[in-house]
């Protein structure tokens, strides 16, 4: 699940779970909720498969308000190389199993620079992937996260990469 599944997978949960639990309310199937804005850092590694391995500092900031099910995120990463990535999308959360363990994906276009590290094979770079971890009761997050960058095929070339972090997110409110 390397490519643009994790996407796949959220934009088909997410529409399920709008179905399911958001288009009988009054707020309609995207209607605006609140939510706990968060500051996540994470640092891990690109694995190598086309590219080297490298390390990964990646800051996200998850907004304070849903559409249905949908959070919406933004985030920046560096790798060691000098490579830069922004971009902002959507997140979707699963609560699941003992309280406090939950599960999530993310989907976010953004813009990439390789700043002569990897080469994505152009400017414009999709992020997905998947996190899972532990909320505790004052609201801190710890997980585990897979994800993949790319540029979908847009270009000539697209090499995609890969990245393993553990992230820590604090509740800002």
């Amino acid at each position: 699940m390397a490519d643009g599944s994790f996407a796949a997978l959220l934009f088909i949960l997410g529409m399920m779970d709008m179905r399911t639990n958001h288009c009988g309310t009054a707020e309609g199937c995207l209607g605006a909720s609140q939510t706990t804005p968060r500051l996540s850092i994470s640092g891990g590694q690109v694995l190598e498969r086309q590219a080297e391995s490298a390390g990964e500092v990646y800051l996200r900031y998850d907004l304070g308000q849903m559409r249905g099910p949908f959070g919406g995120a933004a985030g920046l990463s560096v790798g060691e190389n000098g490579e830069t990535w922004f971009g902002a999308g959507a997140i979707y959360t699963i609560p699941i199993g003992r309280r406090g363990t939950y599960a999530e994906l993310h989907a976010m276009p953004g813009v990439y620079f390789d700043n002569g590290g990897f080469d994505l094979g152009g400017t414009i770079a999709f992020r997905s992937g998947f996190e899972l971890g532990y909320e505790n009761d004052r609201g801190w997050r710890m997980a585990l996260i897979y994800d993949h960058r790319s540029n979908s095929g847009i270009y000539k070339v697209n090499p995609g990469v890969e990245t393993v972090q553990f992230k820590v997110s604090i509740p800002l409110n």
